[in-house]
């Protein structure tokens, strides 16, 4: 150190050199630092000047919470206002009947006539003639959604059980809500025999209504027959009692659980079309204003009902007068298609 201080004096001396202190003196014992080339920052290269008020904007920005209507505005801001498309005419007729009637007469009282006998239930035998039923208005006016998924079902139990099979679980099936339906009626009927009705409490089907039939009172009509005068269809019920007022009441089985109304598909129709039957039927001195439908189960396990109000029943009194109406179209162009 000694030697460098005393070769600085020499220089010194020496004329025309003069030693500047350097501003800033680095000892490094790596070679990296000295062959490093400075990193270029992309950033760097950007015209910072030409989008300084867009970040300037983005960074000032203090966003609030998103709701549905603020998005709304955003997407009506972005790709204009919802364009709700107009249903046409065809669509907006399709749920309002053309020819519209009533469900429920004004020239009848829900309460019998002092001259019918409220402790015997009528039993008026069907006529079979040209009208149609209910059922066969029902089955003629499927949906294609109802007719695929009937058929599946059908083959998928043909798959199950042949072709011998599914025809005799079928025959099974009908045999055995036939006996359900004799044995409600010996029950619900005063003037049933006892020995059937002692018997048929074994059964399953109607060990699961019993918990319904406690509620079900003033049986007015067993497996009777009905009209509709005016517009000109038939049916056979299952009963007219009171639960929780008058009701047209009709006994399902099922094998899977049913516990919406919904699961019934078009019983709802059905019950509706009785309703409407009974009260333009001059058959009959009362008047019905509700529904019921009582689905068993064979296993005995408790049945799922399903009630159905004055304004339900008129909710699917409509439905029901469109399934009509589509019948009535269907004849009418089979009987144009017909050579005569």
């Amino acid at each position: 150190m000694k030697a460098f201080q005393t070769i600085c004096r020499q220089l010194k001396s020496s004329k025309g050199f003069s030693v500047e202190p350097a501003s800033h003196v680095v000892f490094s014992t790596s070679s990296y630092l000295c062959g490093r080339k400075k990193k270029v920052n992309p950033y760097e290269e950007v015209d910072q000047e030409k989008y300084s008020d867009l970040v300037k904007s983005v960074l000032s920005f203090r966003g609030h919470a998103q709701t549905p209507e603020s998005l709304f505005k955003e997407d009506a801001l972005l790709y204009g206002p919802v364009s709700k498309c107009k249903a046409s005419k065809q669509e907006e007729e399709a749920g309002v009947p053309q020819n519209w009637f009533p469900l429920f007469n004004p020239e009848k009282s829900v309460k019998p006539t002092a001259t019918s006998d409220p402790t015997i239930p009528l039993k008026i035998p069907l006529q079979r003639n040209m009208i149609p039923s209910v059922t066969r208005v029902l089955q003629q006016t499927m949906t294609s959604e109802q007719i695929s998924c009937l058929e599946r079902w059908k083959q998928r139990m043909i798959l199950q059980l042949g072709e011998d099979g599914f025809a005799e679980y079928t025959s099974n099936m009908f045999l055995q809500g036939k006996q359900f339906h004799e044995a409600l009626e010996s029950i619900l009927s005063p003037q049933g025999n006892l020995k059937e009705r002692d018997k048929n409490l074994d059964s399953g089907y109607v060990q699961s209504v019993q918990h319904v039939l406690k509620d079900v009172s003033g049986v007015r009509a067993v497996e009777s027959a009905v009209q509709h005068e005016t517009l000109n269809y038939i049916g056979l019920l299952d009963c007219v009692a009171d639960y929780q007022g008058l009701c047209v009441i009709d006994w399902k089985t099922s094998e899977k659980p049913k516990p919406y109304i919904r699961n019934t598909f078009d019983n709802p129709l059905q019950v509706v079309a009785y309703v409407g039957a009974i009260n333009h039927d001059s058959n009959y001195s009362f008047q019905v204003q509700c529904g019921l439908i009582v689905v068993a189960y064979k296993d005995g396990s408790p049945a799922h009902p399903h009630f159905m109000n004055a304004e339900l029943c008129s909710r699917y009194w409509a439905k029901w007068l469109l399934r009509l109406e589509e019948y009535t179209k269907k004849e009418k162009n089979q009987d144009i298609q017909k050579p005569h």
